[in-house]
């Protein structure tokens, strides 16, 4: 039974819309798995490769103003934005991997935070490209959002199987390695640069193709939208150590508590953004009582509450 579990929750997944859901919950499953695609992104590269990153709002932008600018100069469906975003992406991910990933620690995270923040003054000030902090308007393909929803669960899934094979192949070992102790890896033999290089540039390429899928779906981008360093980078962050860092479903499980608990703060009057300062105090509960997750250290949880029955 086990062995058919996937099979059974992506077949579950894939009747979920047919069971006549509202389009305001469509809306929070496909925020969900958007999220989980952008936190999987990140867990790559931060949970798995140790490399901490506050810049991938960078990376979401890019791709999201890749299916814009399709559609804004060249007339072209934003849907195009998807397969184009894994080349630009892989450009841009390589090209400031060449700069940042000569740093370590803090400096490497300050750089890609930096990254992020220079990226959103650039699209405010091309404005022949960008339409600077007008954005871009793009004509929605549909109205109903179950075509929406399938799109995202197909990347999703294929985003998951991605970070799971790598995580589990040769690389992945590497990838470890190098989070464990740099310096080790690299007096073992293990390229260290080209490691990191891979995970940066898998990871933004993900990263920007949820960029360029939430451009579709919002039909309106602009840069304090899709490069905002507290609702893109920050928020991704906080996601994956909730959920749980270096797991394969803590990002999912930190992307359901965020859009529900951003959707649960936004309907009290009177809140406004306050999601983000009740997230990040769940996130420093979970840092100290829980510090591998939810997901991390559900072993935990079950013995605290004794989920299953008592221990024999």
């Amino acid at each position: 039974m086990k062995k058919y579990l996937p099979l059974i929750v992506l077949a579950f997944l894939a009747a979920l819309p047919l069971v006549g859901l509202s389009s305001y919950t469509l809306d929070l499953i496909i925020m969900v798995f958007m999220w989980s695609i952008v936190g999987m992104a990140w867990n790559l590269l931060g949970g798995y490769c140790g490399q901490v990153s506050f810049g991938h709002a960078a990376y979401f932008g890019v791709g999201a103003y890749t299916a814009g600018i399709l559609y804004l100069h060249f007339q072209v469906s934003p849907w195009w934005g998807l397969p184009a975003s894994i080349v630009v992406v892989t450009i841009f991910s390589f090209l400031l991997g060449l700069a940042v990933l000569r740093l370590r620690g803090p400096f490497f995270t300050l750089a890609t935070l930096a990254t992020g923040e220079m990226m959103r003054v650039i699209a405010e000030n091309l404005v022949w490209l960008t339409g600077g902090n007008t954005g871009i308007i793009v004509q929605r393909t549909w109205v109903d959002k179950t075509n929406y929803y399938y799109i995202v669960l197909a990347i999703a899934v294929v985003a998951f199987l991605t970070v799971r094979w790598l995580v589990r192949s040769k690389m992945g070992y590497y990838f470890v390695a190098i989070r464990e102790d740099e310096d080790a890896a690299d007096s073992l033999g293990i390229d260290t640069t080209k490691y990191k290089t891979i995970a940066l540039c898998i990871s933004g390429v993900l990263t920007g193709i949820a960029g360029a899928f939430y451009t579709n779906y919002a039909g309106l981008i602009a840069p304090e939208i899709v490069f905002s360093l507290p609702d893109k980078s920050t928020a991704t962050i906080m996601i994956v150590m909730v959920g749980g860092a270096a797991t394969f479903f803590g990002p999912f499980v930190g992307a359901i508590i965020m859009v529900l608990l951003q959707e649960a703060v936004r309907n009290i009057p009177g809140l406004g953004a306050a999601y983000q300062t009740l997230f990040g105090a769940l996130l420093i509960l979970i840092i100290i009582f829980l510090p591998n997750g939810i997901v991390g250290d559900f072993q935990k949880i079950k013995r605290r509450f004794n989920f299953g029955g008592a221990d024999k």
